[in-house]
């Protein structure tokens, strides 16, 4: 609504109460969440860990965390202690293996250069 989400929890019963939850962290057990049917939708939690390859094969770091931007997705990538952002996009992450715990990258020259 006008650019916010607008959520309705059975516990919160009136606009006082839901304003003192403002800017309070929602947490899920992932064991609960539902499978997701698209193959290219992933829940961030599937992706954080995973080892970040080249098309070649070689390493080019771990994925830390998903960052929603207003542009889109990134992925935060580790590269020896060093952070870099990745769009998530299929020109540039063409393969993402959850149970093989890899994610493929095909960046654009220069993308992971200090």
């Amino acid at each position: 609504h006008s650019g916010r989400l607008l959520v309705r929890f059975e516990e919160v019963l009136t606009r006082d109460v839901a304003e003192t939850l403002r800017g309070a962290m929602l947490l899920a057990d992932t064991a609960e969440l539902p499978p997701i049917e698209d193959p290219d939708e992933f829940y961030d939690h599937e992706l954080a860990g995973l080892r970040a390859e080249l098309t070649d094969g070689s390493v080019a770091g771990k994925v830390v965390e998903i960052v929603h931007s207003p542009a889109g997705e990134l992925l935060e990538l580790d590269r020896d202690g060093r952070k870099v952002l990745i769009p998530f996009v299929k020109a540039i992450v063409p393969v993402v293996d959850v149970p093989g715990g890899r994610v493929v990258l095909d960046p654009p020259e220069g993308l992971l250069d200090e």
